[in-house]
């Protein structure tokens, strides 16, 4: 049996045979493309090919592409974990030809390695073709057809034609697209999962498990214009891709992907972990959980490992669902506590030597993991909560049903999936309002699509060749003679024409001294001047080759051919100045957290810098403070700033750092701090690949300080930071407020820690006395306690004391507790109150009942989060502290609930 690594060896070998170029997956968080959340095709990074801005770099290609499908139209999250093949992450085996080969040898290729090479059974292929449409003047694909029986041995009755839905590829609204052909497979009448419905019939897009697409052959010869109408493309490519999860599970002879060596690993390993065995039963709740968490932790780990963090807006609020959905299902197989960043180093056995870059962050990835796992801990008690309530209202109204507004906010913000909340509804006999869920979800996708970020340049420039910008002026100097060969509109790009005063364009010139934004660092700002007008540029991008300086027309007009002079904002000496000092910082940073910290990101403006790294835990004040030495030391020391353009290969030989997840060519332009010379670079302190403006030597930043360090997701920290100017200024307003508290408290400044530090103490010391009275003056807490136990119920011989105290001190909680136990014999208590402000809850049990199975700190564990906390203790004892006194009876009534249910099962 071959395994999916030799599987997926074999696909790009029997393509590297036939010319095609090896091209690595592109990152799974696509680089500067804001318009998608995460790879979810092969075709992504070919994209500015399709549209026709750049000429390719090889006229054909393959590879496996990393993909995850959990938003828009391609979201396959919550189908996960109830089939056998449905999954967020999957590699996506693909090859292309940019106007290189068309259909016939992309159809007879395809049939000779399903058949030939990997051995499947021919007389169980069927394959589709496009059977046109009408309404874009269409007709049906017979070209594709002709050659599935010419070029191949497969019959015509096993050759048939489907529509639009099925048989035509589109990459958008608009931009190009094409019909396709697919290649099915037949399982056999066994895999059939839909005999019992009516009317049922086994056949090629059927609805059932018995015949599953294998490969979908991609014909672009359209381009989808934005008034809806199809014009012809002046090239034609081919896209093909494959799931290797549902090749691997055909040719390793599987009815499930998840049988498969891409995932038994990881389900062995969990199983070992819970206790519970894989049965691989479908609507088996156990084995629907064992397939969630083993498809989730893949995601996890290659989307963290790209630069997705979890948070609560895009990307990373997607991976937030993710692991929250993964950590619910785990507790199907009891496990309450974080569990999944101990799957992340099997996921790397599996799949590490295709995809290096998971083991080299595979720490990093477990660190994030893990911390999301605790939180969600507290958060999903919080939701049960929610639900409980929710159920009792639906009973309580007689409608048996809970609400879609409920099940929302479960899923919006408690990160509940849907079916989680139906399985929990029909462990009580309840059903929920699906439709009115599907409703608010259909609104939310629509304020996603509506707050979505696109680049109104692109979309108006598909199949648009746009000319190259020489730039490399942008690194030696301000301003430039320059020529204006064509403008950007809302129609798209201009070569001849005009563009008047008041008129809002992108202009491209032949040459430019504007750097473009990228890498970090912000466009450059300036003007753009002839002698018949001015235009004041906002901002610079690039698009392929080709620099776009935005912005207006100002003054007169500018036609094209126009001799023009291009000057940069002051503000680029700033950016330089901060850019370099980011540089520097990863290196200190290393220097004294250590070679495990890399750069998650970066903002370089002229204002100040900001730079994100992985790293487990705050750093120190102690270590802050080496870090900030370590850079003036180097900036006092004036060393030089040199770059070169070498091979990406001899640069990382080098050493050179590159940030992760980022696109890089053939050849990388690497920045060195401290090297004489571009020819000495290997005597550089840091090298760095890198395309942005740097100062010449490092003495010209003039200064370095950190204002602020934070934490912005689990495992990444965010430091930002002035040089310059700025620092100049930030330290004239700290010298100011120096002088205004030493005229305030009458010391001289460097007296002023000192007294500060004295006037806190005193002020701690006068709270205290405060509070100490305050308590006396309070009543009794073993009093009031006494007068519950006289009032408590009993359960047996148990009595349960439940009740809220004055305002007291812990300590006083405690006498109390320990007294009712003592006086009680058998006894379950549970005692709140406010302590200066913050919810206090205390839990005591006796040994009988701790025998009975009811424990004090599961007690206040599951009632901790309503008062907004947390907490924990022994058997016997435990306590738990939170921020909303005013939920104390909330959490008292929740835990007489939990007493009542335990002591009368």
């Amino acid at each position: 049996m071959q395994t999916a690594k030799q599987i997926r060896s074999s696909f790009i070998d029997f393509f590297k045979d036939k010319s095609h170029e090896f091209v690595p997956s592109s990152p799974i968080v696509p680089a500067n493309d804001e318009t998608l959340l995460f790879a979810n095709a092969g075709m992504n990074q070919f994209k500015d090919v399709f549209l026709g801005l750049v000429q390719p770099e090889y006229p054909r290609a393959v590879n496996s592409q990393k993909c995850l499908r959990v938003s828009g139209k391609h979201n396959d999250l919550e189908e996960v974990g109830k089939d056998s093949y449905h999954h967020t992450f999957f590699e996506m085996l693909g090859n292309w030809s940019f106007d290189d080969y068309f259909k016939a040898e992309t159809i007879e290729w395809a049939w000779d390695l399903l058949t030939k090479v990997w051995g499947i059974d021919p007389s169980r292929l069927w394959a589709t073709i496009f059977a046109g449409d009408p309404a874009d003047r269409l007709p049906r694909d017979d070209e594709a057809a002709e050659l599935w029986t010419k070029v191949t041995p497969i019959p015509a009755d096993r050759v048939v034609a489907f529509g639009k839905k099925d048989n035509f590829w589109e990459m958008g609204d608009s931009g190009p697209c094409g019909p396709c052909s697919e290649l099915h497979i037949d399982l056999g009448p066994d895999a059939c999962d839909m005999k019992d419905v009516q009317g049922h019939k086994c056949q090629v897009n059927a609805g059932c498990a018995r015949y599953i697409e294998l490969w979908n052959l991609v014909f672009i010869e359209f381009n989808r214009q934005s008034n809806g109408e199809l014009v012809p493309l002046s090239a034609k490519y081919v896209d093909t891709g494959a799931g290797l999860e549902r090749i691997v599970a055909v040719l390793q002879n599987k009815r499930s992907n998840y049988d498969t060596d891409l995932f038994m690993p990881i389900i062995d390993r969990a199983s070992e972990m819970t206790g519970h065995k894989y049965a691989s039963k479908l609507g088996s709740s156990t084995d629907n959980a064992f397939r969630v968490v083993a498809d989730h932790v893949r995601s996890l780990v290659f989307a963290i490992t790209d630069g997705a963090t979890p948070s609560n807006e895009g990307r990373g609020y997607v991976i937030r669902r993710i692991l929250r959905r993964a950590s619910r299902f785990g507790r199907e197989l009891g496990m309450h506590e974080p569990f999944i960043y101990k799957l992340v180093p099997v996921v790397v056995d599996c799949l590490g030597d295709a995809f290096g870059e998971i083991a080299e962050r595979a720490d990093y990835v477990s660190t994030v993991v893990e911390a999301e796992e605790e939180n969600f801990g507290k958060t999903l008690d919080r939701g049960i909560e929610i639900f409980a309530t929710a159920a009792k209202r639906a009973v309580q109204t007689g409608e048996s049903t809970i609400s879609g507004e409920d099940a929302f906010q479960l899923y919006d913000t408690y990160g509940f999936p849907l079916d989680l909340t139906e399985l929990m509804a029909e462990e009580r006999r309840l059903k929920v309002d699906t439709a009115k869920f599907e409703e608010l979800m259909g609104q939310q996708r629509e304020r996603a699509r509506a707050a979505q970020k696109s680049d109104s340049l692109i979309a108006v420039l598909t199949d648009t060749e746009l000319p190259t910008t020489e730039d490399v002026h942008k690194y030696h100097a301000d301003h430039c003679d320059s020529t204006m060969i064509g403008w950007i509109d809302g129609e798209g790009f201009k070569k001849d024409g005009r563009i008047e005063a008041g008129a809002a364009a992108g202009i491209v010139l032949d040459k430019t001294c504007f750097y473009a934004e990228a890498g970090g660092q912000i466009g450059d700002c300036g003007v753009i001047e002839s002698d018949a007008g001015r235009f004041v540029v906002d901002d610079t991008v690039r698009i392929a080759n080709c620099v776009i300086h935005r912005g207006k027309v100002v003054e007169g007009y500018f036609d094209i051919g126009q001799s023009v002079r291009a000057v940069v904002s002051k503000d680029r000496n700033a950016i330089k100045k901060n850019h370099t000092a980011t540089h520097l910082l990863q290196w200190a940073l290393q220097q004294v957290l250590g070679s495990s910290v890399f750069q998650q990101g970066s903002f370089v403006g002229p204002d100040y810098l900001r730079f994100d790294l992985t790293y487990p835990k705050a750093p120190t004040s102690k270590q802050l403070r080496q870090v900030e030495e370590l850079v003036r030391e180097k900036i006092a020391a004036d060393l030089p700033v040199t770059w070169t353009v070498m091979p990406k290969g001899q640069a990382q030989k080098l050493g050179a750092m590159a940030l992760f997840g980022e696109k890089y060519g053939d050849e990388v332009r690497v920045v060195a701090l401290g090297a004489e010379d571009k020819n000495r670079i290997d005597e550089a302190f840091s090298r760095e690949f890198c395309g942005g403006t740097h100062v010449d030597r490092l003495a010209s930043i003039g200064g370095f300080k950190i204002i602020k360090e934070e934490s912005i997701s689990a495992g990444v920290r965010r430091i930002t930071a002035l040089t310059g100017s700025g620092l100049t200024a930030y330290l004239g307003k700290a010298s100011d407020i120096v002088d205004e508290l030493s005229a305030m408290l009458k010391v001289p400044s460097e007296a002023l820690v000192d007294r500060v530090a004295q006037l806190l103490k005193d002020n701690k010391d006068l709270s205290k006395k405060l509070k100490t009275a305050t308590r006396a003056a309070g009543s009794d807490a073993v009093t009031e306690a006494k007068v519950l136990l006289e009032k408590s119920e009993k359960i047996g011989q148990t009595s349960v004391v439940i009740g809220r105290l004055s305002p007291t001190a812990i300590e006083r909680g405690r006498e109390a507790v320990d007294m009712l136990r003592k006086k009680a014999k058998s006894a379950a208590i549970i005692l709140g109150f406010d302590d200066d402000g913050r919810a206090t809850l205390l839990a005591g049990m006796t040994d009988d009942v701790v025998a009975k199975g009811l424990k004090a700190g599961d007690i206040v564990k599951a009632i901790a989060p309503i008062v907004d906390g947390g907490g924990g203790g022994r058997p016997q004892m435990a306590q738990a502290g939170g921020k909303d006194p005013e939920k104390i009876e909330d959490a008292l009534a929740k835990a007489a609930e939990l007493v009542r249910e335990k002591l009368s099962g």
